[in-house]
């Protein structure tokens, strides 16, 4: 540890390099996580109808080994390193030569990039690695989100938790107190919304996993940071829905997540309020 902190770019080069395979594990995630849900879903359906649920192979984080998503075949070691195996292969199988998408080397280097400035920021401690960590499940549900229109409670509600946890150790830079009516009014700010839409319109105009990813941002940033966060992120979202409505890629009444926009506006509070954001020692 003193290496790093005599050397300290050498602290933030590890943690990018971490972040790279970290963002790697992330696209796996993102892609598989949905899909086990599904499954789930459809065992639960089929035992409240008295069914057995459907036969299938084993499916999860670790199991298949990581293969292309056209032919299935598995990647090899050379295949798997973080954005050097998109470039060396140029954005093809190797197998089946398809197309693989930007967005790979793009959630490794966003990913990257988030590490390396926690660990600018935080220097050598645990608070850099829990906002690390932070950064990390919220570009999960961003990308989950955006793709599916879910916000897993397998990732929404151990983040509040640890918001709350951290807080009580005092390495998030916030008491208690504000990270825990962060969590409610985050919670109950949209709840509220949705409830007045829903009386108002008839229609559900927001999903409750919505309610728990703003009661995380709320747990780690605060009841304080709330107000100017929804309305970066529901400028941002009206601005992008008014851009794709011109391009005609968006229908009236058509739904938009609104978790990618919590996303973008809670880490960009967290970046410019970096002197409560982060604890150092």
């Amino acid at each position: 540890m003193e290496l790093f902190q005599t050397y300290p770019l050498l602290w933030i080069v590890l943690a990018a390099l971490v972040g790279l395979q970290i963002g790697s594990f992330l696209n796996l995630l993102i892609w598989r996580l949905p899909q086990m849900m599904q499954n789930d879903w459809a065992d639960e359906v089929a035992r409240f109808q008295g069914q057995d649920p459907p036969a299938r192979d084993v499916f999860n984080l670790f199991v298949p080994r990581s293969h292309c998503t056209h032919c299935k075949t598995s990647l090899g070691v050379s295949e798997l390193v973080p954005v050097l195996s998109f470039l060396w292969l140029k954005a093809r199988c190797r197998h089946c030569q398809a197309i693989v998408s930007w967005r790979y080397p793009l959630v490794e280097l966003a990913v990257a990039a988030w590490w390396a400035w926690s660990a600018a920021q935080g220097g050598v401690s645990l608070a850099a690695l829990a906002w690390a960590g932070f950064g990390t499940v919220l570009l999960a549900l961003a990308f989950i989100d955006a793709d599916t229109m879910l916000l897993p409670d397998a990732l929404t509600q151990p983040l509040i938790w640890l918001g709350l946890i951290l807080s009580a150790w005092g390495l998030t830079g916030l008491s208690l107190s504000d990270s825990l009516w962060g969590a409610v009014a985050g919670y109950v700010c949209l709840w509220l919304v949705h409830a007045v839409f829903k009386m108002v319109t008839g229609k559900q105009g927001m999903g409750q996993g919505d309610f728990k990813l703003l009661a995380a941002l709320g747990a780690w940033l605060g009841w304080m940071v709330l107000p100017m966060l929804l309305l970066m992120a529901s400028l941002l979202g009206v601005f992008v829905a008014l851009g794709m409505r011109w391009r005609g890629s968006l229908q009236a009444g058509e739904p938009l997540p609104f978790g990618p926009y919590l996303v973008f506006a809670g880490m960009l509070c967290t970046m410019v309020d970096v002197h409560s954001a982060l604890l150092y020692f």
